[in-house]
């Protein structure tokens, strides 16, 4: 066999040191190429949050266009999605939650998102794996809408911006807490209470490996419409309501986010590990930061996931930030 001369030797060396910085030059421009891509994503899912839909009814749109189109309204599920029941439970939800508290003025829209997610590989729920749902709900309010009820003063209405993993749907839910009276027309009893639904706009079922690219978005306006806007991925849905079903517009002073139960006070479990922030931006005319409002949660659905601390950011667009995780 002929013996290989030094000079052969390190010219396959060299040869094969410049072949690995070229693979890893690859690999490097590969990765900042996604993370480019990636970020352009997250832009658009928050521009595609602040453009307004052109009119009533169900809108989609798709990366990399902020242009809404109408499509088909569905009708919603007829589930609850309960209000808190009592006792502040020891995992988030059923009154244990951080809500983005305003000192001044009305909260005119709300986006909730979860800026950072670690060790977060599955969920289950009441109907199985990736069984959730997404909520975005306002505070306890009395409103003119109360003036029906057996006693006024007593009466509560509410506003949930709601996405149904199991349903696949996107809706508002509004109730009327303490109404003691036979409900309205088209409106379903639920013990001594009232709730009805908006229209439904379809949303696939969402995996929780997706968890950080979703967004819920609510907005109100007096005497207009109530929009949610919900964005996965490079998809992006809206729905609208009537603001004088309860006329949220004329006191939202709070906001609750976060991914629970999908109805019927169920609990979202999370594998061990898991942990999330979560970011709840509200727009309210002011750049005060909003307070960390505890024991505000106002649904009664539940996650397995323990509360960690909460700060507050005033600016264009403020907000508060909070932990949770397992």
């Amino acid at each position: 066999m002929r013996k290989m001369s030094v000079h052969g030797v390190i010219r396959i060396v060299i040869a094969a040191g410049v072949l690995s910085a070229a693979l890893l030059s690859l690999a490097v421009a590969a990765q900042a190429a996604d993370n480019a891509e990636a970020l352009a994503q997250e832009a658009w899912r928050e521009a595609i949050t602040q453009t307004d839909v052109p009119a009533a009814g169900c809108f989609h749109a798709s990366y990399p266009s902020v242009e809404w189109n109408k499509v088909e309204c569905v009708e919603a599920p007829n589930i609850q999605f309960t209000p808190r029941t009592g006792p502040v439970s020891q995992t988030v939800g059923n009154g244990n939650d951080y809500a983005a508290e305003v000192s001044s003025g009305l909260i005119r829209k709300t986006v909730g998102s979860f800026t950072k997610v670690t060790g977060v590989t599955s969920e289950t729920g009441f109907y199985g794996a990736n069984s959730y749902s997404l909520q975005l709900n306002s505070n306890f309010m009395n409103t003119k809408t109360c003036d029906g009820a057996t006693d006024p003063a007593k009466c509560l209405d509410w506003l949930q911006f709601v996405y149904s993993s199991d349903f696949t749907e996107a809706f508002m839910q509004y109730w009327l807490i303490n109404w003691n009276n036979p409900c309205p027309t088209g409106w379903f009893s639920y013990s001594n209470d009232c709730y009805t639904n908006s229209a439904a706009v379809i949303v696939p079922q969402e995996a929780i490996t997706k968890l950080k690219t979703l967004k819920l978005s609510g907005s109100a306006k007096a005497g207009g419409l109530d929009k949610l806007i919900m964005t996965v991925g490079t998809e992006a849905y809206s729905v609208t309501g009537e603001d004088s079903v309860v006329y949220l517009a004329t006191a939202w002073t709070e906001s609750e986010f976060n991914i629970i139960g999908d109805g019927g006070g169920s609990e979202a479990d999370f594998n061990s590990g898991s942990s999330l922030t979560v970011k709840v931006a509200v727009t309210n005319g002011t750049k005060n930061a909003p307070n960390c409002a505890s024991h505000s949660g106002t649904t009664g659905e539940t996650n397995n996931l323990n509360l960690g601390s909460c700060t507050g950011t005033g600016g264009t667009a403020p907000y508060i930030k909070f932990t949770e995780s397992n």
